[in-house]
C-alpha cells in the first residue's frame, strides 16, 4: 500500500545565539527500506510461483521458451512500476496460450511479436483515452466461461504432450487424436507429467511447513529429478543460450494485414480485459489503495510494447501470481519490480538448470492449470441465476471456433439475454372471480413497443363488452405502448364494455403522450387514486398487497411487541407508519385532537393506554407527534381572539383545555415557539411544536409515565411533522432540531416560502 505522508521535522540551520530556532515541518513519504522487509520475501515467492508457469505457458504457446521469461521479466518490471494496480503481478497469462498458438502458427514467431507489440500501443491508447472502465462493462458470465474454454483448451493440447505425443492445433483436433495418443503413450512421459499432477493436487493436504514451498515449484522441481534419475531419455526444453540471446526483434507481415489488424485487436481487447479484471480480484483481497484502471492499462500496453520489442509473450496481470503476491504479505508494488529482477537474474545466470526441465513434467503443470480454469462453483451459479446457456454457449464456441469469436458470440448473446428480461413487460388477463366481478388485465416492468404484440394477444382475450380494470405497474411506458392501449380501450368502450385504468408503478401513463419515455426512479409508497371509496381501496389492497402483507404478520397473529407508543392528532394526513418507516407491530398508536396528554385520572383512554403500553407491552418509547396547520392549534387562536367554536360543540371546547396551557407557554415565550419564529414558521405552527413540548412535560409528571421515565427504563420523544415539506422536526423541553439527513444543520430554509 501506498506510504502516507507524514510530518518529519527539517533540521534547522539558524546559527547559535542569534534568533530562536525555527522548527520547519516538511511532509515526506516513509524512505523506500521501510518496506523492503514485507516486498522482498514476497517477491521470492511470486518468482518462485512465475518462474515455472512462465516456462509452462511458453510451451503451450508453441513459442520460444525464453519468451516467457522475458515477458515475466518486463511484465514484473515495466507493468508493476508503471501500473495503477499497487499489488498485481504481471507476466505471461495462460488465458492468452490459445491465442498465442493460433497466431504462432499463421504468422510465425517474429510477427506474434509484432502483434503484441501493436496490441500493447492498443493498450496504451485505451488507457490514455481513459476508457479503463468501460472495459469493465463484460458480463461476468462470460469472462468465466472463457476461461473455463481456456482451461479444456490448455487440457486437450497438453495432454498429447504428458503423454508422450505432439498436439494439434485445433481441439477438436486434438480430442479426435486423443485415442491414438493414449494407445501410443511414451510410458516415462506419462508417468512424469502424472507425477507432477499428483503432486500439485496433493499439496494442499500437506503440513503448512511444507507449503511454505509454492506448489508449482516443487511439483517441477521433484518431476526434473525423477527424469534426471529414472528418465534421462525423455524429451527436455531446449534453449538456445540465455535470456539475452533469445532477444528478437518483432517482424512485420508480408500480407494479409487483414487478419494481422484482426490479430492485434484480439489480443489488445482479451489483454486488457483479463487485466482488468485481474486487478479488481486483487482490490478486493486487500484493504490498501484501489487501482487507477487507465493507469493499469497504459502500464499494461507499456509492458507490452517492450515485451513485443524483446521478442516476448504477451503480458496481462496474472490473478495467480497476484493472490500469491498479496498473500505473501506484499505491501508496495516494488514486490511485483523485485519478482521481475528475480527473473531476469535467473534467467542470464542459470538457464542450463532450465533445460534439464521434461516437457511432459510442464504439461502436467499446464492440465492442473487448466483444470483450475474450470470451476464448478461458476457453473452452478450461472444455474441459480439463468445464464447457464450464455456460459454453455460461450465454453463451446471459445474451445471449438476461438477465443474472440466465443467472447464476442457470448458477450452478444448476454446482451440479448438483457434485453428480453430488461424489456420483457408481464402481461396477464385474469377471468371474473365472480359473476359481479370485472375482467383485470396486468401489466407490470418496462412498457416499450416491444412488448405490443404480447399486449394485444392479451386484449383480445377479454370478452367484448366487459368490465376490465387495466392494473398499470411499469417502471416505463413509451409513446407506441400507451396508443396501442388507448385504442383499444375505445374500441372496447364502443363495443358496449368499460375500461378503468389503475397506476401503481413509478410512471405516469399519459406523460407518455407528450414527453420522452424515460425510466423513473422506484417508490415504496403504493398511493392509491385520491377519493376512491373506501370498499374499492379494500379490494385494491386483497389484489395487490395482501400478499406481500402476508409474511410480515404471519409471527404476529398471536401477540404483539411493539417498540413505541405513538401519540399523534386525529388529522388525516399525519400517517405515523409513513412517517417512522414502521410495519405491522411497530407502534402502538393513540390519536386524538390535538396530540395532548391529559393529567392522571383525567381521561381514562389515555390512562389506560399508557398503563397497556407501559406495563402490559413493555415499549421503550413515548412518543408525541404534532404536525403543521393543525385544527386543534387554530381553535386555540380563534379562541384568543375572541372567536367561537360553538359549531363543534361543548366537547370539544371542553377537550382543547388540555392544550390551553401550551398557547400561555407560546405567550410566556417558550424556547421552542422562539426557535421556530426565528426559522420563519407561522404562529400556528409555533403553537403546534410549543404544544409537543407542554405533552412531554406532562409525560413527566403522569403517574404512569413518570416513574418509568425518571428510571430511565423509557424514552420521550417529541415530533413535529411539516406536512408541506413532508419532514419531521424534534422537539425538546428546550428546542427544536433537525432529522433530515440531506439537510443543513438547524432549521434555517426548511420552512416553507409565505411562512
Amino acid at each position: 500500500m501506498d506510504a502516507r505522508p507524514s510530518a518529519v521535522p527539517a533540521p534547522s540551520h539558524s546559527p547559535p545565539g542569534g534568533k530562536a530556532n525555527r522548527r520547519r515541518f516538511t511532509f515526506r513519504r516513509p524512505p523506500f527500506a521501510a518496506y523492503l522487509g514485507a516486498d522482498v520475501p514476497a517477491s521470492l515467492v511470486v518468482f518462485l510461483v512465475a518462474l515455472p508457469l512462465s516456462l509452462g505457458i511458453a510451451a503451450a504457446s508453441g513459442a520460444p521458451i525464453m519468451a516467457g521469461l522475458i515477458a515475466a521479466a518486463v511484465g514484473g518490471i515495466v507493468a508493476g512500476s508503471l501500473g495503477g494496480s499497487p499489488l498485481q503481478v504481471s507476466g505471461p497469462a495462460a488465458g492468452l496460450t490459445v491465442v498465442v498458438a493460433g497466431l504462432v502458427q499463421e504468422f510465425g514467431w517474429q510477427v506474434t511479436c509484432a502483434i503484441t507489440a501493436a496490441a500493447g500501443l492498443m493498450q496504451l491508447l485505451l488507457g490514455i483515452s481513459r476508457v479503463g472502465r468501460a472495459a469493465l462493462a463484460v458480463s461476468p458470465v462470460v469472462v468465466k466461461a472463457m476461461l473455463a474454454g481456456i482451461g479444456i483448451t490448455i487440457i486437450l493440447q497438453q495432454v498429447h504432450v504428458l503423454l508422450g505425443s505432439r498436439p494439434a492445433g485445433a481441439a477438436l483436433e486434438n480430442l479426435a487424436a486423443l485415442p491414438a495418443a493414449i494407445t501410443n503413450l511414451e510410458l516415462h512421459a506419462a508417468l512424469l507429467g502424472l507425477a507432477v499432477v499428483a503432486i500439485l493436487l496433493c499439496w494442499k493436504f500437506l503440513p503448512a511447513a511444507v507449503r511454505r514451498v509454492p506448489g508449482p515449484l516443487a511439483a517441477v522441481a521433484a518431476g526434473t529429478a525423477l527424469a534426471v534419475a529414472f528418465a534421462p531419455g525423455v524429451e527436455r526444453i531446449s534453449l538456445d543460450g540465455s535470456i539475452f540471446d533469445a532477444i528478437a526483434l518483432p517482424q512485420m507481415p508480408d500480407g494479409n494485414w487483414r487478419a494481422f489488424a484482426f490479430a492485434v485487436l484480439t489480443m489488445a481487447l482479451i489483454a486488457s480485459i483479463e487485466s482488468l479484471l485481474s486487478a479488481v480480484a486483487v482490490d478486493k483481497m486487500q484493504t490498501g489503495p484501489r487501482t487507477n484502471l487507465n493507469r493499469e492499462l497504459i502500464g499494461q500496453g507499456t509492458a507490452n510494447i517492450v515485451s513485443g520489442s524483446l521478442g516476448g509473450l504477451p503480458v496481462t496481470g496474472v490473478i495467480v501470481r497476484s493472490a500469491t503476491n498479496v498473500e505473501a504479505g506484499a505491501a508496495t508494488r516494488t514486490s511485483a519490480v523485485l519478482h521481475g529482477v528475480w527473473v531476469l537474474a535467473f534467467s542470464a545466470l542459470f538457464a542450463g538448470l532450465i533445460q534439464l526441465i521434461p516437457l511432459a513434467v510442464l504439461a502436467g503443470l499446464l492440465v492442473v492449470i487448466g483444470a483450475r480454469l474450470i470451476k464448478v462453483a461458476d457453473i452452478r451459479t450461472s444455474l441459480r441465476t439463468g445464464d447457464l446457456p450464455i456460459y454453455a454457449v460461450t465454453l463451446i464456441c471459445v474451445v471449438f471456433l476461438n477465443l474472440l469469436e466465443g467472447v464476442m458470440i457470448g458477450l452478444a448473446l448476454a446482451a440479448a439475454s438483457v434485453l428480453w428480461r430488461v424489456l420483457r413487460a408481464p402481461i396477464q388477463s385474469h377471468r371474473p372471480t365472480a359473476p359481479s366481478s370485472p375482467w383485470r388485465v396486468t401489466i407490470a416492468g418496462s412498457c416499450s413497443f416491444f412488448a405490443l404484440p404480447k399486449l394485444n394477444g392479451v386484449l383480445q382475450s377479454v370478452h367484448a363488452a366487459a368490465d376490465v380494470v387495466v392494473e398499470l405497474n411499469a417502471d416505463y411506458v413509451d409513446h407506441s405502448f400507451r396508443e396501442a392501449l388507448l385504442a383499444w380501450q375505445r374500441q372496447h368502450q364502443a363495443a358496449g364494455g368499460t375500461v378503468h385504468l389503475e397506476e401503481h408503478g413509478n410512471t405516469v401513463f399519459q406523460d407518455a403522450g407528450h414527453q420522452a419515455p424515460r425510466r423513473e426512479d422506484a417508490t415504496e409508497l403504493p398511493l392509491p387514486p385520491r377519493k376512491e371509496s373506501l370498499l374499492l381501496g379494500i379490494n385494491r389492497y386483497h389484489r395487490r398487497f395482501a400478499h406481500q402483507v402476508r409474511p410480515l404478520v404471519h409471527d404476529l397473529a398471536e401477540g404483539q411487541n411493539p417498540d413505541s407508543l405513538f401519540v399523534a392528532c386525529v388529522d388525516s394526513r399525519v400517517n405515523p407508519n409513513l412517517i417512522t418507516s414502521s410495519g405491522p407491530g411497530d407502534l402502538l398508536t393513540l390519536r386524538n385532537i390535538g396530540n395532548v396528554v391529559c393529567s392522571h385520572g383525567q381521561d381514562a383512554s389515555i390512562d389506560s393506554a399508557l398503563s397497556f403500553a407501559v406495563n402490559g407491552l413493555g415499549v421503550q418509547s413515548l412518543v408525541i407527534c404534532g404536525h403543521s396547520n393543525c385544527g386543534a392549534m387554530k381553535a386555540l387562536l380563534a379562541e384568543a381572539d375572541g372567536g367561537g367554536n360553538a359549531s363543534l360543540g361543548p366537547a370539544f371546547g371542553q377537550w382543547l383545555d388540555h392544550a390551553r396551557p401550551s398557547y400561555t407557554e407560546l405567550l410566556a415565550g417558550h424556547p421552542v415557539g422562539r426557535q421556530a419564529a426565528a426559522a420563519g414558521y407561522s404562529t400556528l405552527d409555533q403553537l403546534a411544536m410549543v404544544n409537543v413540548a407542554v405533552q412531554l412535560a406532562k409525560l413527566q409528571d403522569h403517574a404512569v409515565a413518570g416513574p418509568v421515565l425518571a428510571e430511565g427504563k423509557v424514552q420521550a420523544t417529541g415530533l413535529f411533522y411539516d406536512i408541506a415539506t413532508a419532514q419531521v422536526l424534534q422537539i425538546t423541553a428546550d428546542g427544536v432540531g433537525n432529522l433530515d439527513p440531506a439537510c443543513e444543520a438547524g432549521l434555517r430554509g426548511h420552512a416553507p416560502a409565505g411562512r
